[in-house]
């Protein structure tokens, strides 16, 4: 089951991170953080990183070197314009697809006539 679930978050975590950062600016601890509040506990740390870099290299968010009380300056990402694109895209493909899969999903005999 854990890797089914693992599969199903490689193809989402993208719109999640994005959907995270719409709130607020966020560096990579601290989504991962979040993440794991939501239920995410089994995630992979340098899952969250290497996906930051993937979204910077997309252009998707805005960074910004940030200084830290401890160790070197930490990357702040910020949802930009073509980032928040992408956020709505994704959910609105997973609202079409979640339809689709939510209907297969009950017995053809069991759904009621739209």
């Amino acid at each position: 089951m854990a890797n089914q679930m693992t599969e199903m978050l490689k193809g989402t975590l993208e719109g999640i991170v994005l959907s995270i950062l719409a709130e607020r600016p966020a560096y990579g601890y601290e989504i991962t953080a979040r993440l794991r509040e939501e239920g995410f506990v089994d995630l992979v740390e340098g899952t969250v990183y290497a996906l930051l870099v993937r979204i910077e290299q997309r252009g998707f968010v805005d960074v910004a070197k940030v200084p830290s009380e401890k160790g070197p300056p930490r990357k702040v990402y910020s949802l930009n314009n073509r980032g928040e694109a992408q956020r709505e895209e994704f959910w609105r493909t997973w609202t079409f697809l979640a339809a689709r899969i939510d209907r297969l999903r009950t017995p053809h005999s069991d759904r009621r006539e739209d």
